[in-house]
């Protein structure tokens, strides 16, 4: 084959794995890692001031999260795809619209829990064995939609064992107070979830499907959504008592409380035009404040 051929040939195969990796970061929404990645390294940032992780441990912990992350949403998408196929706007994700397969799917979703159990086992034996269970619970939210109206807490739920998990990586033991910041991630998720669900609640009941929305109204939804909200400005406070962290904290508690009630003044029950500001922008502030909060208090500290 002459030089040129293979070139071109060379040139083909890179311009399809760069295709297949845009498919499989848009298939499983990748940029949305910095809702819940912030509050595992403020886990890890906490931890810090009583034990060293190394650059290993940060490596690992990280790794760990991008792989139980991408495993589950990937099998939230092969198991949702049949259902994304008749909603115009799901209709248009990877699965359905055929850019990706089922079968692409399936082998990604066990790629993905390999890398986060291996990621585990590199962190101690401990993680390792706590791995399989973590896992079970991520991909076992894909199925409570369509059972439980309650399907947004315990996606909340899901994701808050995140910090948990991160912390126990650290110290190799769960401590109480760690509990807070996981119950703040739980009840952030739940409560913007609410809110993002209110795109598709039409659908939702035609389908049969439980989501909050779907089941009570919108207005009553939002009004959960707030409550769950304060209960996250709440956790964040009592953290703050519980690890006796520095008052620095409280300037971007304030801030984050502030964004949390304009995420609320953006998304009414009559108008959802504001929805993505306020699922992606605001949210991404208020997780990154988070870690920023935590990490400068414990410079200062």
């Amino acid at each position: 084959m002459k030089t040129g051929n293979v070139l071109n040939v060379v040139q083909l195969l890179m311009e399809y794995i760069k295709k297949k990796i845009l498919d499989y970061g848009r298939m499983i929404k990748f940029s949305h890692t910095i809702f819940a990645l912030p509050f595992a390294l403020s886990a890890v940032a906490l931890a810090w001031e009583h034990h060293s992780p190394s650059f290993s441990d940060f490596f690992w912990i990280l790794t760990a999260m991008v792989g139980a992350r991408s495993a589950a949403m990937g099998f939230n998408r092969i198991v949702d795809a049949d259902i994304d196929s008749k909603n115009k706007r799901t209709a248009i994700r990877e699965i359905p619209s055929g850019l990706l397969s089922k079968k692409e799917g399936l082998v990604f979703v066990a790629l993905s829990s390999l890398i986060f159990i291996f990621s585990a086992a590199m962190l101690s034996s401990l993680c390792f064995i706590l791995s399989f269970p973590v896992l079970f619970l991520l991909l076992f939210y894909s199925y409570t939609k369509r059972f439980s109206k309650y399907c947004h807490l315990y996606l909340g739920f899901a994701i808050s064992l995140a910090p948990i998990g991160a912390w126990v990586a650290i110290t190799g033991t769960l401590s109480w107070n760690i509990i807070f910041l996981s119950l703040s991630l739980m009840t952030y998720i739940a409560g913007f979830d609410i809110l993002y669900a209110c795109q598709d609640i039409d659908f939702d009941q035609s389908q049969g499907l439980f989501s909050l929305p779907a089941r009570i109204g919108p207005q009553k939804a939002m009004q959960i959504s707030s409550m769950l909200h304060v209960a996250t400005f709440i956790f964040l406070y009592i953290m703050y008592v519980t690890f006796d962290m520095h008052p620095v904290f409280l300037a971007f508690l304030g801030i984050i409380g502030l964004l949390l009630i304009a995420e609320h003044k953006l998304v009414t029950p009559d108008n959802l035009k504001h929805i993505n500001i306020a699922f992606f922008h605001v949210n991404s502030v208020i997780s990154v404040l988070i870690f920023i909060g935590v990490l400068i208090q414990g410079f200062f500290r």
